[in-house]
């Protein structure tokens, strides 16, 4: 399905504390992972995996890691939002000095990145100008980065959120939501695994029902992913999500919601599978088909 690449009509953004539905431009990025009365689209896949998992992550959040601050730094340039990036003269980081500069920038609230790292990203934000779509969805002055909705659902009453990589402003024509995300490989038969290993057609999905229920976009708004390998020549792979797999990420999303809705009410946070009984197993079925012919 091709897109044109246009820019949809945008309310005007509600600002200050998170005191009900409404988009918050300028929220930091830690308030709004730190809003535990809201349920994100991460959360929402956590809690299909096991409600424990997403409390017990609720409860412990971990550290970042070196791989998000690469991501974060490429999101830095691409969006143009974010912490200061510092490029630390050093090939690793096993020398006590490389360490030394690396949590006095962090301290300071910056990314420190080796210097190799720090000229690759820059190179990956170059690639990424001269891509056709993915620097018409991202072009400077077309909309706001980093943008935290927040809105009610319904069906079960609860608050849910969603960052916004980009939010185009208001220039007539349908909505298109970009989410822009580093990869390994950007090729489609790669890619088709990315989506279902992390589920972002769940994200997909869920972030199109934050732009509708806050009258951003109508049905014809659009998600799209923009997906770029961190190796040269950094190929750019712009993804659209054809509708049976939108439907399948809104009914995945609508289970978790009401799995959520129901922890939340009795205070009870399941693993994998239910605590009031056993789980009946069977052995996979290329397992079963081959011992059983061998065996019985």
């Amino acid at each position: 399905m091709t897109t044109t690449v246009q820019t949809g009509a945008v309310q005007a953004p509600a600002a200050g504390p998170i005191t009900g539905p409404g988009i918050y431009p300028n929220l930091a990025v830690e308030e709004y992972h730190a809003h535990r009365e809201s349920l994100s689209s991460t959360g929402a896949r956590t809690i299909l995996k096991a409600p424990a998992l997403f409390r017990h992550e609720q409860d412990h959040p971990q550290p970042r890691r070196a791989v998000f601050d690469f991501g974060t730094a490429a999101h830095k340039l691409v969006l143009g939002d974010g912490p200061e990036l510092v490029a630390v003269d050093a090939g690793d980081w096993r020398t006590k000095a490389a360490r030394a500069e690396r949590d006095e920038v962090e301290a300071a609230g910056g990314i420190a990145l080796l210097a190799a790292d720090y000229d690759r990203v820059h190179d990956m934000a170059d690639a990424l100008r001269r891509h056709p779509i993915a620097s018409a969805v991202f072009a400077p002055g077309a909309g706001r980065p980093e943008q935290s909705l927040f809105w009610t659902d319904r069906p079960t009453g609860v608050m849910r959120r969603a960052r916004l990589d980009w939010l185009p402003y208001p220039r007539g024509g349908r909505l298109i939501v970009a989410d822009y995300k580093t990869t390994v490989s950007a090729s489609p038969e790669a890619l088709a695994r990315t989506v279902d290993t992390y589920g972002y057609h769940q994200q997909a999905a869920w972030y199109l029902d934050g732009v509708r229920a806050l009258e951003l976009g109508d049905e014809s708004a659009v998600f799209l992913l923009v997906f770029q390998e961190k190796t040269a020549p950094y190929l750019i792979t712009v993804v659209q999500l054809d509708l049976l797999t939108l439907r399948v990420g809104a009914a995945k999303n609508r289970r978790a919601l009401q799995v959520y809705a129901e922890c939340t009410a009795s205070g009870r946070w399941p693993g994998y599978v239910s605590d009031d009984q056993p789980h009946f197993l069977s052995l996979p079925p290329w397992a079963l088909a081959r011992d059983t012919e061998e065996y019985l």
